[in-house]
């Protein structure tokens, strides 16, 4: 029993480390850092008195730009698209945007034939192949040296596409990450809405590092020399692209001022279904990650902000398996919050439809419906049960 009490102990006190590092001790180290670069550019500019900020270019150098849209049965988010696209600040005749439908069996189709916009090309697949051959498609048919990507369900803000274009004059930059705001029902608000400020905030800190990993797929902006043709299976797309733009030697940035609104799912179920999509592709990418040449800085937010996230579930259960064999007030006390918390989630899942007006009630809901996700996605992924084809969430 001796022996079992001390794995025990290891397995309660590695696996609420890891938790604690995830969620609380690596946002803490990263703002710590973020504050040392923040103090030290202040400093620099402070003697040199170079200006920081990347101005607005004058119309007339803007560079010509291609804008790539892939869709699969859009029809409820199409029209509204379009208008977006319509009244994105940036002259005409240097937007070429490129709409591409793989495989639609809805009214998507019929919407982008009747556009009849010059600068609007469509490419309707009769056949539905996945997000990756539709933007290895889009990409085919781009005119221009530097690629915005979004999604039929963003809408840019009109400034949007200048804002992140602007970096592209430095020759080091390979992409550029916007920002996205979230818009829902209440419950999206105070589930992925909460979520997302808080990912906002550790993206806004590790850009501040030079560590920027992933951009949304809602927008983000990419030199077309340095897109690598995606696999037919690739599912974490705004996450490879990037990746592979970093593995090529460019810088990848953030630009919080380049803002987009994104329809978040209605409801956690819907986000569950799209987290469990991403959690199979992320296992299934880690080896091909881990090949990727990152700087320390850069592997260390990986392996603390990606990684560490992945597998935070089954820690999650590894800490509570463990503290049913410790004894101790300590540990009782421990084991009493773990089991408040899942109360708590199980409650969250029954009075959902109620709770969402009350502030963080649905948080644990949240927070165990996602980790939870990547249970799943391992299981699919172990089982070679990878399914590339998208599906809309919201």
């Amino acid at each position: 029993m001796k022996s079992l009490a001390h794995i025990a102990l290891y397995g309660f006190w590695l696996s609420a480390g890891v938790v604690a590092y995830t969620y609380f001790l690596y946002p803490i180290l990263l703002f710590v850092l973020y504050a040392i670069a923040q103090l030290w550019s202040d400093l620099s500019y402070l003697m040199t008195r170079r200006d920081r900020r990347i101005g607005s270019r004058k119309s007339a150098i803007l560079p010509d730009v291609s804008f790539l849209v892939p869709a699969y049965n859009e029809e409820n988010h199409l029209p509204e698209k379009i208008e977006n696209l319509r009244h994105i600040d940036y002259p005409k005749e240097k937007l070429q945007i490129v709409l591409v439908s793989d495989g639609s069996t809805d009214r998507t189709n019929q919407i982008l034939s009747e556009l009849s916009d010059k600068n609007i090309e469509v490419l309707i697949v009769p056949q539905r192949e996945g997000k990756a051959s539709a933007l290895n498609r889009a990409v085919a048919r781009a005119q221009h040296e530097i690629l915005v990507f979004s999604d039929t369900s963003t809408c840019f803000a009109p400034d949007a596409v200048q804002k992140l274009i602007r970096h592209f004059y430095d020759p080091r930059v390979g992409a550029v990450c916007g920002a996205l705001e979230f818009r829902g029902s209440s419950e999206s608000q105070q589930t992925e809405g909460v979520y997302w400020k808080f990912e906002t905030l550790l993206r806004l800190m590790e850009s501040r590092l030079g560590a920027t990993l992933t951009a949304s797929g809602a927008i983000y902006a990419l030199r077309r020399r340095a897109y690598k043709p995606l696999p037919a299976d690739t599912v974490l797309d705004d996450f490879v692209i990037p990746m592979n733009a970093r593995d090529a030697g460019y810088r990848i940035l953030y630009d919080p001022e380049a803002l987009a609104i994104e329809v978040a799912p209605s409801t956690v179920s819907g986000e569950f279904s799209r987290r469990v999509r991403l959690a199979t592709g992320s296992f299934g990418a880690l080896a091909d990650f881990a090949r990727i040449r990152l700087d320390p800085v850069t592997a260390f937010a990986f392996l603390s902000h990606k990684v560490c996230r992945w597998f935070v579930p089954f820690f999650l259960f590894s800490l509570l398996i463990s503290n049913f064999f410790l004894s101790g007030a300590f540990f009782r006390l421990a084991l009493m919050a773990q089991i408040i918390f899942y109360l708590w989630a199980g409650f969250g899942f029954f009075l959902r439809r109620r709770l969402p007006h009350i502030r963080y009630a649905l948080l644990p809901y949240f927070l165990f419906a996602m980790n939870f996700a990547f249970v799943v996605g391992f299981y699919r992924f172990l089982i070679g049960r990878r399914n590339v084809m998208w599906q809309r969430a919201n």
